[in-house]
């Protein structure tokens, strides 16, 4: 377990995968929550 985080290389190739993980989760999330869709008022009529 130490070899593995001695490794500068494995380090940061772990560390950007968790972090794009996180940043696609945040936009993945942001699409559901309708803040680019327009909201009508007489959408019922």
């Amino acid at each position: 377990m130490k070899h593995l985080k001695d490794n500068i290389y494995l380090s940061f190739i772990l560390k950007t995968i968790f972090y794009f993980g996180i940043l696609f989760a945040l936009l993945y999330l942001y699409s559901y929550s309708g803040i680019n869709q327009p909201h009508f008022i007489y959408n019922e009529f």
